[in-house]
């Protein structure tokens, strides 16, 4: 069993298969994609902490958010931009487990953030009066950590448990990213147990945080139903449209890639979804918060002057 687990040292991610031509195209669209994401999401971390007026919760959580989509999209395009330029788009068998480790705890910690959002606006809107004693410093630290470590403490079990599985031949991955799907495809062992435990767990934790986002924003639609001023109603409307967008985009990519059985879709539809949630999403997110929220466009107006003033001087 120990000479079949060692006999892969590598795998090779075969990325977007294409000409040379076709590849240097991708290289360039996907290195301004991932500078744009950088930027974008970097200058919501650095609103948030630069002004004074954003160190409230929303926008502590807010922050923590866009630095995670930094990282989340890190793990993957950096090795993806490499490969467009490689011959060979080789990557080590503990480099491909530790991408994997990485890119899901991630995933699932974004998964975790926009709950955590959710359930701040929920108790702004639907509890105002409790919120700064529900909503403490201490309780807004507890969830910053909460949002981090969730992640990478829960796809522990699954990355364990697919890397113990034997690999002796083939070791082409089909893919950008090493996926658990095709990983699992590989193994030469029988892989029933672990493809069932790894579906039951992302079955779970999507459908459960997806459902515990719904009902916040459901109870705080009703909330909102009630107010009746239209100004008001409006401006609430307006920050709760930005949060169920971003988490439609997310959950909607992810859930038709991973809720249903991966093997079962073609693998150019996987590799779509899957470059949509981990590349276009953290894109798209910067944009839809930004332009849709007074406070952040103000932070943002504020940086740039401030920057110019001391360029000047």
């Amino acid at each position: 069993r120990e000479n079949m687990i060692n006999s892969v040292s590598h795998f090779i991610l075969l990325n977007f298969s294409s000409s040379w031509e076709i590849q240097m195209v991708y290289f360039v669209v996907f290195s301004l994609i991932y500078m744009l994401t950088l930027m974008g999401n970097a200058s919501i971390v650095c609103a948030v902490c630069w002004d004074r007026h954003l160190h409230t919760p929303m926008y502590i959580f807010l922050g923590n958010f866009s630095f995670l989509e930094i990282c989340y999209v890190t793990t993957t395009v950096p090795n993806m931009l490499a490969n467009f330029l490689s011959e060979t788009k080789t990557i080590t068998f503990v480099g491909c487990f530790v991408q994997f480790y990485f890119f899901f705890s991630f995933g699932c910690d974004e998964g975790f953030y926009l709950c955590i959002m959710a359930f701040d606006r929920y108790l702004a809107i639907c509890r105002p009066l409790h919120y700064p004693t529900i909503m403490t410093t201490h309780l807004c630290t507890g969830l910053v950590i909460f949002g981090w470590s969730c992640g990478f403490v829960l796809f522990l079990i699954p990355v364990v448990l697919i890397s113990q599985l034997s690999y002796c031949g083939p070791n082409i991955i089909d893919h950008f990213v090493c996926d658990p799907v095709p990983l699992m495809a590989l193994s030469c062992s029988k892989a029933h147990t672990t493809k069932l435990i790894y579906s039951t767990f992302n079955t779970i934790f999507m459908i459960g945080t997806f459902i515990f986002i719904l009902i916040s924003y459901a109870l705080v639609i009703i909330s909102v139903l009630r107010i009746p001023s239209a100004a008001g109603k409006h401006k609430i409307f307006s920050t709760c449209a930005s949060h169920l967008a971003v988490v439609i985009l997310f959950f909607g990519s992810v859930m038709m890639m991973y809720v249903r059985s991966g093997s079962e879709q073609p693998v150019g539809f996987q590799k779509v979804v899957t470059l949509f949630y981990s590349v276009v999403t953290p894109l798209i997110n910067p944009l839809i918060y930004s332009l849709r929220n007074k406070d952040m466009k103000a932070a943002l107006r504020k940086i740039l002057v401030t920057k110019r003033t001391s360029h000047k001087t």
